[in-house]
């Protein structure tokens, strides 16, 4: 059974904020003189269900404001080294960000595994962000129950 991860996307105002702050961080990578400048996610602990992840392509879901926003394919994991010198394992992810339907989600540290038919749905190919309704706005309504 495949399954998916779900994390708090910390000091993140958007979607599109974390698109700008993934591509500065791969620009800086590839100014740095890194070859093969990829995404990245470190964090202490490896997942212990880390084949189902890359066996059924899972994703990263990124919660934005307590709400899940937008989803990242999970290519691979490796094992780094934090700056500290302690082991750590780093999510490589695909550059490319998928909008999900939103979906509230209480606070919580680190990650979690989140099972498929729990995950979020992507939004429908060709959906355009800029006009839609204002994300914030759409939070209150659906907090009210009118969407």
């Amino acid at each position: 059974m495949s399954v998916n991860l779900i994390k708090l996307s910390v000091g993140i105002e958007d979607v599109e904020h974390l698109q700008d702050v993934q591509r500065s961080r791969l620009d800086a990578m590839a100014a740095s003189g890194v070859k093969n400048s990829y995404l990245q996610h470190v964090t202490r602990n490896t997942p212990k269900r880390a084949q189902e992840l890359l066996d059924g392509e899972g994703s990263i879901y990124w919660v934005i404001k307590r709400m899940v926003r937008a989803r990242q394919r999970v290519i691979e994991f490796r094992a780094v080294e934090r700056q500290d010198g302690k082991p750590a394992c780093a999510f490589i992810l695909h550059p490319e960000l998928i909008r999900v339907h939103p979906r509230s989600f209480r606070p919580f540290q680190g990650w979690r595994y989140l099972p498929i038919p729990d995950s979020p749905q992507d939004l429908p190919e060709g959906f355009d962000a800029s006009t839609s309704i204002p994300e914030n706005m759409a939070d209150e309504l659906r907090e009210l129950g009118l969407i």
